[in-house]
């Protein structure tokens, strides 16, 4: 493995660890590792800038689905500064998979995110 792809590894694990984040204190700290102070995250549904911006909007979606977390779907791939990737929301007692979609990221000097681009490709009816 490159030192390049180690760091796309290592900027998404850091991504997934702050959407299954515990409790508000845990969650703005994964998201400050993971994002740089201006770092933007936007998707279909929303559009905001900052750290504190982020961590809301993955309050919100946490919220919304409780008893479920955020796992990989697939490989990173990435090249320069931006890598992509799938995931999916999967419920923790049954499996299921209600929510599924594929984030473009651009990572500044030290591996922290400057901006997120989703998309979803599987949302609940």
């Amino acid at each position: 493995m490159s030192a390049n792809t180690d760091r796309y590894e290592t900027a998404v694990a850091r991504y997934f660890e702050a959407w299954n984040a515990d409790g508000r204190d845990s969650l703005t700290k994964a998201v400050a590792a993971a994002w740089t102070a201006d770092g933007t995250y936007t998707d279909p549904l929303t559009d905001v800038r900052g750290h504190e911006g982020i961590a809301d909007v993955i309050a919100s979606v946490r919220e919304q689905f409780p008893g479920f977390a955020f796992r990989p779907l697939g490989a990173v791939d990435g090249h320069h500064d931006t890598a992509r990737f799938g995931w999916e929301l999967v419920g923790e007692k049954d499996g299921s998979a209600p929510v599924a979609g594929f984030d473009v990221i651009v990572l500044d000097g030290e591996g922290r995110i400057r901006s997120v681009h989703g998309f979803l490709d599987r949302v609940p009816a």
